[in-house]
Formats: structure tokens, C-alpha cells, sequence
């Protein structure tokens, strides 16, 4: 009989535990939702409080966004920054292959970027076509993000799936406005290779002169270009 209860009782203890871990478990869930949640909407005090409470940094939702991410894609500088402190990883990556590095250098979020700057990011990360921060920040013509990024050992000439490298598209994709003529002017001053074509053998130069970027042309001859 004794038996019986001694057994009755550790299947209790079992229970018991099990339930308890459980809930912890639950509750760590909760807590990490509730700071992407906060994240996504800058709410620097609930995240402050979230993370004193345990809430995972690291977490990450349905779409593989941590709460880095949730707060990089609202361009949130605040909770960001907190989160960072706090030790976001600056190179995870969501479903989208997204960082928030990369994201900041795509969006021309320029206060997102120095934070992740600061954390020492992984350079060799490359968003969904194959490309750095560097290359769509310069096609969308951020000229301050084109800068910050240009005082880092990104790799000026690195040619994503497309073919292309930072140099051709802020030619190929842009107007030949004054940014990207800015922007050309930045790359080539940064090192960025004139002669390097794209994977039809088309240089920057024969690509600025084919859609009539009079302006550019002349920054690329003055950098030594050469058809």
C-alpha cells in the first residue's frame, strides 16, 4: 500500500511539474509576442519593461522577424535602439531575407543604419537578390545612407543575381537625377570599378551614355573610364 502512494504522489509531483514548466513556457510566449507587439508600434517603456521581465529578443514572429526587424520595418529609432542595447542581433534575417541592416540601407532609415553600424553587422549578409545595404540604397538614391555605408569595409563592387553591382544600378535604375549623379560621384571616389560590366558586357560608362546621363558620363571619364 505504501508503495502505491509513494508512486500516486511522485505521479503527482510529475504532473505538477510538468504544468508548472508549462506555464512558464506559456508565459515566455506571451511576453515575447507582447514585445514584438510593442516593437511594431514604438513603444519604448512596454519594451523596457518586457525585456526586464524576460521576454526573448531573439524571438521571432510567423514571419521570422525578431523585434528588431518589426521595429526596423516601422522605421522605429527608439525601440530600436533599446533593443540593440539590449543585444538584437542586427544580422537576423526574416522570411524575406531581410536584416535590419539591410533593410535600413534599402529604406534610407539613416539613424537605423548607424545604430546597426555601431553593432558591428556581418557585411557578407545579402538580402533576397544577392545584393548588400549598398547596392538598392544607392539605386533609390540615399545619398546619405550611401555615405555612412562607404566609411565601412562593405565590399564597394560586389555583384548580386542580377548581375549588377552599386555603380550600375544607380545608373541603370535611376533618372540620372542629381542624388544618383551624387551617388556616382561617391562610388567611384570610394573605389568602385568603372569597367565592370554587367552580365551583358555593358559598363557603366556605355549604360550612363545609352540612356543620355550627360552628367554621369563625365564623373565616370573623369574616374578614368574608358569604352
Amino acid at each position: 500500500m505504501t508503495g502505491v502512494i509513494l508512486v500516486t504522489s511522485c505521479a503527482g509531483l510529475l504532473l505538477m511539474w510538468s504544468v508548472g514548466i508549462a506555464a512558464a513556457e506559456s508565459s515566455h510566449m506571451t511576453r515575447d509576442k507582447a514585445l514584438l507587439a510593442a516593437a511594431e508600434r514604438n513603444d519604448v517603456a512596454a519594451a523596457l519593461q518586457l525585456l526586464k521581465e524576460g521576454a526573448g529578443v531573439q524571438a521571432r514572429d510567423a514571419q521570422g522577424r525578431t523585434a528588431l526587424m518589426a521595429a526596423t520595418y516601422g522605421n522605429h529609432v527608439e525601440v530600436a535602439a533599446l533593443l540593440i542595447q539590449a543585444g538584437a542581433d542586427v544580422n537576423a534575417q526574416d522570411a524575406m531575407h531581410n536584416s535590419p541592416l539591410l533593410l535600413a540601407g534599402a529604406s534610407g532609415y539613416l539613424e537605423i543604419l548607424r545604430l546597426t553600424l555601431q553593432a558591428n553587422p556581418d557585411f557578407t549578409r545579402y538580402n533576397r537578390y544577392g545584393g548588400t545595404a549598398l547596392i538598392p540604397a544607392c539605386e533609390r538614391g540615399h545619398v546619405e545612407v550611401v555615405k555612412e555605408l562607404l566609411k565601412t569595409t562593405i565590399d564597394v563592387n560586389h555583384v548580386n543575381r542580377l548581375g549588377w553591382t552599386a555603380l550600375l544600378e544607380a545608373i541603370i535604375l535611376s533618372d540620372g537625377g542629381a542624388k544618383h549623379q551624387d551617388i556616382v560621384r561617391l562610388l567611384t571616389a570610394a573605389g568602385a570599378d568603372v569597367h565592370l560590366a554587367d552580365a551583358d558586357g555593358m559598363t557603366p560608362l556605355r549604360h550612363a551614355r545609352q540612356k543620355g546621363y550627360t552628367a554621369m558620363a563625365d564623373i565616370l571619364l573623369s574616374a578614368g573610364a574608358r569604352e
